[in-house]
Parts: C-alpha cells; sequence; structure tokens
C-alpha cells in the first residue's frame, strides 16, 4: 500500500428532522466547512437524510407516519445534485447515509452513498436486512449492492454498511473480500432507544472494531444524536413519548490495530471528528494478519454471495453516475 495520508472525519451531527431539503442543505454546509479545513474524505450518520425513524420505537405501527417519512426520503440521483456539486466544488469524498425511496415508485431503503471528489456517484448500498421495527419502513437490499469503491486518484477501496448490518459476518466478509481499506460503519443514536441506554454504545464499539481487526481496515464511525428538531416533530404530529431521549451517539476513527485515531465522541452538539489515516500501516498489519489473503484459508472456508439483481433498479443506482449540472 502506498503511504497516502488521507484526513478523513466522521461527522457526529443532528439532521433537521423530517426535512429533506434542509437537511441537504446541512449537508452541503458541512462539505464546505470540511473543505475548509483541508478533510478529503467525510462520512454522515445512518439515513442522515432525513434522520432516523425514532418513531417506529415510539408509536404503534402507522402507515401515514411512514407515508409522511417517504414523502421526505431521497431519490437518487434526482436529490443529490447539490450535494454532488458540493462534492466536486470542495473536491471532498463524501459517504452518506440517507432514507432511499426507489425512483418513480414508493418503496424505501436504509442506503449509504458513495460520492468521489468529483461529484459522480460511485454508488449506493442498500441494507441487506432492516432491523426488528425498522422493517415497517425499508425493504431488503440485496447482495448486488454490496460493493465497495475506489475514488479516482485515492489508491483506497472504500464500503460501508449500517448499524446491526454490522452483525451480519457474510455481509463484513464480502467487503473485505473486495479489498476494502476503508470502512464506514454508519449509525444513528441508538443509546437513546429505551433499554439500549447502557449497551448501544459497547455494542457500536465492538462491532466497529471488530470489523477494524477482521477486516484490517480504518474504521469511521458516524453517528448522529436526537435533537429537538426530532423530538418536537414526533410530539408536535404524533403525541407525547418516553422511549427516546435527547442526545446520544457514539462517533470515532478506529486504526487496524483497534486503538482510536479520533474520538470517540458522544455528546447533544455537532462536531466533525477528524484525524489522520496513513494507508501506509496497511502494509504492516497485513503482515500479521490478512483476511483477503494468506489468513483467508479459501480451502478451509468459502464464502458465496448471491450478487444476483434483484430489484429493477438497481443497475440505475450502482453508478456511476456522472454530476449532470443544473
Amino acid at each position: 500500500m502506498s503511504n497516502k495520508k488521507i484526513k478523513a472525519c466522521a461527522l457526529h451531527v443532528a439532521p433537521i428532522y423530517m426535512d429533506k431539503t434542509a437537511s441537504i442543505a446541512k449537508v452541503v454546509s458541512l462539505i464546505s466547512q470540511a473543505a475548509v479545513e483541508s478533510i478529503d474524505l467525510v462520512a454522515f450518520p445512518e439515513v442522515f437524510v432525513p434522520g432516523f425513524p425514532y418513531f417506529t420505537n415510539c408509536y404503534a405501527p402507522n402507515a401515514t407516519t411512514v407515508a409522511l417519512y417517504a414523502a421526505q426520503s431521497v431519490v437518487v440521483p434526482d436529490d443529490l445534485v447539490d450535494v454532488q456539486v458540493a462534492c466536486a466544488t470542495s473536491k471532498v469524498v463524501v459517504v452518506l447515509g440517507i432514507s432511499e425511496r426507489m425512483r418513480g415508485g414508493h418503496t424505501l431503503f436504509n442506503s449509504i452513498v458513495t460520492i468521489d471528489a468529483d461529484g459522480t456517484i460511485l454508488g449506493v448500498h442498500r441494507k441487506v436486512q432492516p432491523t426488528w421495527a425498522e422493517r415497517l419502513v425499508w425493504g431488503q437490499g440485496s447482495g448486488y449492492t454490496l460493493k465497495t469503491y475506489e475514488p479516482k486518484g485515492t489508491g483506497y477501496r472504500i464500503g460501508g454498511l449500517a448499524c446491526w448490518e454490522h452483525t451480519m459476518n457474510g455481509a463484513r466478509q464480502a467487503l473485505i473480500d473486495q479489498g476494502q481499506h476503508i470502512h464506514v460503519g454508519c449509525w444513528p443514536a441508538l443509546d437513546t432507544l429505551d433499554g439500549f441506554e447502557n449497551v448501544a454504545c459497547t455494542q457500536i464499539e465492538a462491532l466497529m472494531k471488530t470489523h477494524a481487526l477482521t477486516a484490517q481496515v480504518f474504521v469511521l464511525c458516524p453517528s448522529s444524536y436526537v435533537d429537538e428538531t426530532c423530538l418536537q416533530w414526533m410530539e408536535k404530529n404524533l403525541g407525547p413519548q418516553d422511549k427516546v431521549k435527547p442526545g446520544g451517539g457514539w462517533t470515532a476513527i478506529i486504526h487496524p490495530f483497534c486503538t482510536f485515531v479520533a474520538g470517540p465522541y458522544m455528546s447533544d452538539f455537532d462536531l466533525l471528528v477528524v484525524g489522520e489515516i496513513d494507508l501506509g500501516q496497511l502494509d504492516l498489519v497485513k503482515t500479521y494478519v490478512d483476511g483477503a489473503g494468506h489468513y483467508k484459508r479459501p480451502e478451509v472456508f468459502r464464502l458465496d454471495v448471491d450478487t444476483t439483481q434483484r430489484w429493477k433498479d438497481e443497475p440505475d443506482i450502482v453508478g456511476p453516475i456522472s454530476l449532470n449540472k443544473p
């Protein structure tokens, strides 16, 4: 691996809840802020636009609420032109968590969009298994979108997974087998949920460090926190609740040997968690263990990933999608 060093940022930020337009404007602003600080790579939390559907954990199932959420979900690439322009203008690679709405349809996915520094959408990953109450909102992604990407001229491959998708060892190994160097693990404020207050951050740290070591990758772990725009929207539209608290989130950048490059950070205000990723350090790490090479034992273990197209629009969203300026 080259001795290239990357200034990377895992964002600890809250969206403008249930407001796609305002949240995308905040994405653009944060990209511009990152450029001022000479940051090369920015990772956003899970479904930053339009925010995590905490209401599924607070209230009885309600199709009307899901329809409201769908209306604020992101159509790729139509709704992301401003973000693409911001990436191209600022020369920043961005990994962005969105609730994606199928173009011309009504099915939603928990998705991660990777955008190159020239504004090209390299691809979209759709979470293959929504967790628990999330299944009231999102469909299941397929192995077709389980990919890593190489931003132009960077020399590294990057891929991401969302939340408890990291418990699926097959999904992680699929990225490892593609020669992943940098991983983005996108999370919501899991520790604000009733019953998870004392365990969520421990779980997140364990899963992120597990992938860092077993994949021998640098891990960016961006997360959101619950702010007043979220709590007020739920109370105004759905009524009082006591299942989700303000604050939360666990944000860090982790070395392949599980030390912290930056963070961890936990608080109720926005912060850019910034650290230097030295790709040259992967040479030493992989001398000890290489999950895609000498430590894989392919004659003993075999992973079969079904990458067959399952959804009609998958070829359209698994890039590249060039920037078409308005």
